[in-house]
């Protein structure tokens, strides 16, 4: 397994707050800016990270999206989580770092591992925006204006989804101390 430490390392007792417990990446090579509608190449990179986690999807506690806000990429994701768990990703909760800070592309993914890992140790989940409208086609369970404290956070998925098709998804498992 791999591990992420805080960044002052373990000179002062620190010890690992999570761990990196799978990771995926699939390109489907459909469009240069466009997702595939049905999102099946970003659901085999969760499918496979979760594999390779050794974590079924029902073990899951919560997403932190892709999540750009628009209607083509927001409509895909919806659909990958969809065929990854089923009726269950209506009731998981979702949010997104980039309604908060914008779109940070190429390090845009590594922020959002950061903020899945603390929602993981402090067992909350950021919300995004409560404002505009919301697309009930996407029927998914929005963390929306206040923060959403769980009562067990051991498991996160995280999702970054790029140009030309590439998915990549982190799967990351809360560390518990002694």
């Amino acid at each position: 397994m791999r591990q992420i430490a805080p960044v002052c390392g373990n000179g002062r007792g620190a010890g690992p707050i999570a761990v990196l417990a799978g990771e995926a990446s699939t390109c489907d090579a459909h469009h240069m800016t466009a997702p595939q509608a049905d999102g099946s190449g970003a659901a085999s990179a969760i499918r496979l990270a979760l594999l390779d986690a050794g974590v079924t999807p029902d073990e899951v506690d919560f997403v932190n999206a892709h999540g750009t806000g628009t209607p083509l990429n927001d409509a895909a994701e919806a659909a990958a989580l969809k065929a990854v768990f089923g009726n269950r990703a209506r009731s998981i909760p979702l949010t997104s770092t980039k309604a908060l800070i914008g779109h940070l592309l190429g390090s845009a993914g590594a922020v959002e591992a950061v903020v899945t890992v603390y929602g993981l140790l402090h067992r909350e989940i950021h919300p995004m925006p409560d404002r505009g409208a919301q697309d009930p086609e996407l029927g998914l369970d929005l963390v929306l204006g206040t923060p959403r404290v769980l009562s067990r956070a051991s498991c996160a998925i995280s999702t970054s989804l790029a140009f030309g098709g590439a998915n990549a998804a982190l799967v990351f498992t809360r560390q518990e101390t002694a």
